[in-house]
């Protein structure tokens, strides 16, 4: 599949792996349209990319809304990046914490999933790709409640390509599962545990997020009889 005059929205693009994949689209022909918190970050790969930006707050169903009305009338790909990773253990995190993983990691990617479907090619379809992480097929010891709404994405990535087929929905939906990769969020799963990220840092070299915009991109490159459910890749020197 040719990217050249297609359309991609991506969520959390203002840092890390969407930034990437914003970057990578866009050296491939693509229009993409970046979202995020941070309207200082956004514009600034926007106007690196020759693109567009739109600021949203994925924690406000308002603006998730707005933000596909001001999409324009048609997109051919979502990438859904934008996720937070706050330190949330089972036996003593916050409940603050707890509602903001599921808002953001779970509800707001399965929002976007539903406004994107309206806005692809009705005959074509379009690309849905969901950025999971390795903890949506393992739970990590230090995994906590954000490992549970990764295995959340997981379920509604296949829950979603079970319900477009039984449509005949042409649109492919996959998710690419990372391990540790150097990005903010990293920094802030390890909130608290500094000496100990900075001794992995060490000890492994860690994914760069074009590692894994490298995997988006052949997902949506794959021809049209291919199609690619999900891609885990972790560091080579990564134990689990």
């Amino acid at each position: 599949m040719s990217l050249k005059n297609k359309t991609a929205l991506i969520t959390g693009a203002s840092s890390g792996i969407g930034a990437a994949c914003a970057r990578a689209l866009a050296e491939r022909g693509c229009s993409v349209i970046a979202s995020g918190r941070n309207k200082k970050k956004i514009q600034s790969l926007a106007e690196s990319i020759n693109g567009h930006f739109i600021v949203a707050d994925l924690n406000d169903t308002k603006q998730i809304e707005k933000l596909f009305s001001d999409a324009g009338e048609r997109i051919d790909i979502l990438i859904n990046s934008a996720g937070v990773a706050p330190k949330a253990p089972i036996i003593n995190g916050e409940l603050s914490n707890f509602r903001e993983l599921l808002s953001v990691n779970v509800l707001a990617l399965t929002l976007c999933c539903q406004f994107a479907l309206k806005k692809f090619n009705p005959n074509e379809g379009g690309h849905i790709i969901n950025l999971s992480s390795m903890s949506g097929h393992r739970v990590p010891p230090s995994g906590g409640f954000y490992a549970a709404t990764k295995f959340a994405v997981r379920a509604v990535t296949e829950a979603l390509r079970f319900e477009l087929k039984a449509t005949d929905n042409k649109t492919r939906v996959a998710m690419v599962s990372p391990g540790f990769v150097d990005t903010p969020l990293l920094d802030l799963y390890f909130t608290g545990d500094e000496e100990k990220l900075t001794k992995l840092k060490d000890e492994i070299h860690m994914l760069d997020p074009i590692d894994v915009a490298e995997s988006v991109i052949h997902i949506i490159e794959a021809p049209t009889h291919v199609e690619i459910g999900d891609i885990q890749l972790r560091p080579s020197e990564q134990g689990i």
